[in-house]
């Protein structure tokens, strides 16, 4: 019998887990929580069963709960209910596609979601609460903080490592040995040739700090 989960967000994001989720094959998806107004929606087929504020209640008869709330502009919702998650003691599993490749050799934090045909290579690190998401490669020994969010097709070449509560921007590009400071976002389509040591907000190729 699988283990029931409940979800925790239900926008975009939330489409794309489900996907992921109902193809691990792991868990049986209980529903989803939302803003109050949206009970009794139906999101890809899973109801709206409540709010955040139900989670206490919840818990009596759910041991697993995962959070599908994006990360673009910034990852605060995440942090705050991973905690609220942490503190209450209950379950937040590691999500894996099994289209998506890890090595042996990688270790992923509690609460990570791999999406669809993402690569994680020998000796790599990801934190907890992070989106690796469709396509994102993670190369040898790149370590990546709680947190982040490694969008589509970005590319983390060896020996990286990118600081916490980061966004690497779709089809972005990291060089070997670079290093991003904490809080950073990349925007997507930049190369990043050379280490970000002041966290902001960078784009483009060149690359270039805009605030």
């Amino acid at each position: 019998m699988k283990d029931s989960l409940v979800l925790i967000g239900g926008g975009g994001h939330c489409k794309s887990c489900i996907d992921v989720i109902e193809s691990e094959g792991r868990f049986k998806i209980a529903g989803i929580l939302d803003v109050p107004g949206r009970k009794g929606e139906v999101i890809a087929g899973y109801p709206v069963i409540g709010i955040d504020e139900d989670i206490p209640v919840l818990a009596r008869t759910h041991r697993h709960f995962f959070i599908t709330m994006g990360h673009i502009k910034s990852p605060d919702f995440r942090i705050r209910m991973f905690e609220y998650l942490k503190n209450m003691g209950v379950k937040i599993p590691v999500i894996i596609s099994p289209n998506a490749h890890i090595s042996p050799r990688a270790s992923l934090g509690d609460g990570t979601i791999v999406m669809h045909h993402a690569i994680v290579n020998s000796e790599a690190s990801v934190g907890s609460n992070c989106i690796l998401n469709s396509r994102s490669l993670i190369e040898h020994e790149t370590q990546v903080g709680d947190h982040c969010h490694i969008s589509t097709g970005a590319v983390l070449n060896g020996q990286c490592r990118v600081g916490d509560r980061c966004f690497i921007g779709s089809s972005t590009v990291l060089a070997n040995n670079v290093s991003i400071s904490d809080d950073t976002l990349v925007s997507a389509g930049s190369l990043v040739l050379r280490s970000l040591e002041k966290p902001g907000t960078y784009i483009g190729n060149p690359l270039r700090k805009i605030r």
